[in-house]
């Protein structure tokens, strides 16, 4: 990162996904979580963490309680409070008491801006929230405590009435924020709008941004703000928060420190990105988007034949940064679209080939014919790895299935459930498996763990991410193929497989068995 520009100001990433985040639709996190995100988010370079509101929930208290006790290399810890209510003073108000006893270094409080919202929310005059910017941070401040202020709804109150918007930032920057950041809360304003609005802002007072995405422009908005001078940057990770969220840190991050090249904390440790995405999903337990930029599985992903074959060549003509600094990697899809390159690359970890390799010519017309019975591999990279292991000799076979036994029943008054048994071949021995559940292929898997559990204790790591189906040929109704995709993690790896079939219950078992076969093949060494 020697090319960065040391000569204008460091920005600051502020996180608040353990607030802001956690106003998103499903995302919701543990104390515990909560505490193992916020060293994540220290170990990625973050500068500061909104922790919450200190008296919005038992959770919330315990958690600024618990992490004074934590000790983080990089982040400070930020309480999240509001202005004191109209009508008294704050060292008098609950709320103010409340973030002086949290004890973090630094508080942000957040106050109207929008005349709209002091008139008809606060129900008090323009100047007495005014009054109350004032006397809500000077109290901090006298507390020993360092203060960002939040201006709520700005750029509506700035295009409201511009004057009373710049009164608002100079009053808080008097009263001694070390940052006043403008906030687009609803999410409604566009980079032109952004621009205009710094720009017009009282000079020498230090700026922040606060962006939504309803208008699908949070991040180009805090590119823009950082532009005409924002020296801090509110947002989330993965972009989770309120409504359609808050701006992607993952995207706004690798932006500043490699597209702009400003001196930001993070710039060592980007490598921390994508594994940090991944892993804040997996605590709020949400399947991550792959097509996000930067840190999605399909950000540095190539499908097309042509592009396989450029890539094979020189990587970097397809590809706007190397991958690995944002810690993720490439990966050539599999697909009908896929040429001979696609085929070489993937079997890079089994030996040498060439376009001209028997090998490579036999996958190239297994994956077409499996693709046109319906198969899809490019989210199935597991099965086709089953694939390539049986063409060059690599694969041991886990499971050989002598058969299988469903029987779903029902009585009036009770819910369904489903017995099955199994009998298999595994490493030489003749084993069975026995299970009752409510569905048959939940039925399925916990029978095939009960038949290799014993002999197979790494069984226990691995559990199911996601289940999905997809019907191939509706037309045929109750006829239809359907193609299973099944996710899989040990909580270091997650591997994708598939499985088609008319009978769900069998597209289903062929994705189970390739997923526990890829897991023995590629990370079980123990084997008799």
């Amino acid at each position: 990162m020697s090319d960065l520009k040391t000569d204008l100001p460091q920005v600051h990433m502020y996180d608040t996904t353990l607030r802001d985040g956690m106003q998103g639709i499903e995302v919701n996190f543990s104390l515990e979580d909560k505490l193992a995100i916020a060293h994540a988010l220290d170990d990625a370079g973050i500068d500061f963490i909104e922790g919450g509101f200190p008296m919005s929930n038992e959770k919330e208290a315990a958690f600024f309680e618990r992490v004074k006790n934590e000790h983080f290399r990089h982040a400070q810890i930020v309480a999240f409070g509001s202005t004191r209510g109209p009508g008294h003073a704050a060292r008098d108000d609950a709320h103010m008491r409340a973030l002086v006893e949290a004890e973090t270094p630094y508080v942000i409080v957040v106050g109207k801006t929008w005349k709209a919202h002091v008139e008809k929310v606060l129900r008090c005059s323009h100047e007495e929230n005014l009054e109350m910017i004032q006397d809500s941070l000077s109290f901090l401040r006298s507390e020993g405590r360092r203060v960002f202020f939040d201006c709520e709804h700005f750029f509506d109150g700035f295009r409201d009435d511009p004057d009373y918007a710049r009164k608002v930032v100079q009053t808080a920057y008097d009263a001694g924020a070390e940052s006043v950041v403008l906030c687009d809360t609803n999410g409604g304003t566009l980079p032109s709008d952004v621009i205009e609005a710094y720009h017009a802002m009282p000079e020498g007072i230090p700026l922040g941004g606060h962006f939504h995405n309803d208008c699908g422009t949070a991040v180009a908005n805090s590119l823009v703000a950082i532009e005409a001078g924002a020296t801090q940057i509110q947002g989330t990770i993965n972009g989770w928060g309120e409504r359609c969220g808050n701006a992607n840190l993952c995207a706004i991050m690798p932006n500043v420190i490699l597209k702009m090249k400003r001196t930001c904390t993070a710039a060592p440790y980007l490598s921390h990105l994508t594994p940090l995405s991944r892993f804040v999903a997996e605590k709020a337990n949400i399947i991550p988007d792959k097509r996000q930029p930067y840190v999605g599985i399909a950000a540095f992903s190539h499908k097309a034949g042509q592009h396989a074959d450029v890539i094979a060549k020189e990587g970097r003509l397809m590809e706007h940064i190397d991958g690995a600094m944002v810690g993720n990697e490439r990966q050539v899809l599999l697909s009908e679209l896929a040429g001979r390159s696609t085929i070489v690359d993937k079997l890079k970890p089994y030996g040498m080939f060439d376009k001209k390799s028997p090998e490579v010519g036999k996958l190239l017309e297994e994956l077409k014919l499996r693709e046109k019975n319906g198969y899809e591999f490019e989210a199935a990279e597991a099965s086709f790895d089953i694939l390539m292991r049986k063409t060059v000799g690599e694969y041991r076979q886990l499971v050989e299935l002598k058969n299988y036994h469903l029987e779903t029943y029902k009585t009036a008054d009770t819910e369904s459930k489903t017995v099955g048994r199994m009998f298999l071949n595994s490493e030489a021995k003749e084993i069975m498996g026995a299970a009752v559940g409510v569905g048959p292929v939940e039925t399925l898997d916990a029978a095939l763990r009960d038949a290799l559990r014993a002999h197979h204790p790494w069984l226990s790591k691995i559990h199911l991410v996601d289940y999905r189906v997809r019907v191939l040929n509706p037309e045929r109704e109750t006829a239809a193929k359907v193609r299973v995709f099944i996710s899989s993690s040990d909580h270091n790896h997650t591997w994708d497989t598939v499985g088609v079939h008319e009978n769900i219950v069998e597209a289903s078992w062929e994705a189970l068995v390739d997923s526990l076969e890829y897991y023995y093949n590629t990370f079980v060494t123990e084997r008799p």
